[in-house]
């Protein structure tokens, strides 16, 4: 973590916008911590409020934005030919694609607060043919508000950022262990509810 840090003194808006950009698209960047950094930064007079924010966004939207596209090009290929691994039979990823044309979208506003989420949501949001508006406005939007948020933090606890972003990283792991539990128990409430189902159509 700590060459994170050091690229972003050394190259600064470069590697901001480049760090963001592939930790959105998934790889294993501390995202919320670069941008409190930054917020400490900008404190410090180091980085331009403005230019800083711009940078942070067009990394997010960049990023968001690439997951969206495979998920448009390669997302419904993946499900043909590795869903029936996944127990995802075509019926499954209709449902799928009729929640997130219902309220799935705003997935896209909220994910990027929830590990592992905001990538995967934007897959999904392409493969499910997701309207290239729709997709823009709720997670080009939800981006702008993220950044904001983790700049203005940093900005405001100043040299106490490190303790700030260590609390910010455990309270989203909490928020996103709970999240996750809750989804595993729904789907298995749903698949001992389906089971008697199942033995009775054998």
């Amino acid at each position: 973590m700590e060459a994170v840090f050091v690229w972003i003194t050394t190259y600064g808006y470069i590697a901001l916008f480049c760090l963001l950009m592939l930790g959105i698209v998934g790889l294993p960047i501390p995202d919320e911590t670069l941008m409190v950094f930054c917020g400490y930064l900008i404190s410090e007079g180091r980085l331009d409020p403005m230019a800083t924010w711009l940078t942070a966004f067009a990394g997010s939207a960049t990023g968001i934005t690439i997951s969206y596209i495979l998920g448009r090009k390669w997302g419904l290929t993946v499900v043909h030919r590795f869903g029936k691994y996944m127990h995802l039979t075509p019926e499954r990823w209709d449902k799928v694609m009729r929640w997130f044309d219902k309220i799935g979208h705003w997935t896209l506003f909220i994910g990027y607060y929830i590990a592992g989420v905001r990538h995967f949501t934007a897959v999904v949001a392409g493969a499910s043919g997701c309207k290239t508006p729709t997709f823009a406005l709720y997670s080009y939007t939800g981006g702008a508000l993220w950044v904001t948020i983790f700049l203005s933090l940093g900005y405001v606890v100043g040299a106490n950022w490190k303790v700030m972003a260590e609390k910010v990283h455990h309270n989203l792991a909490i928020v996103s262990g709970v999240l996750f539990a809750l989804i595993a128990i729904y789907f298995l409430v749903r698949w001992f509810r389906n089971r008697p189902l199942a033995k009775e159509s054998d």
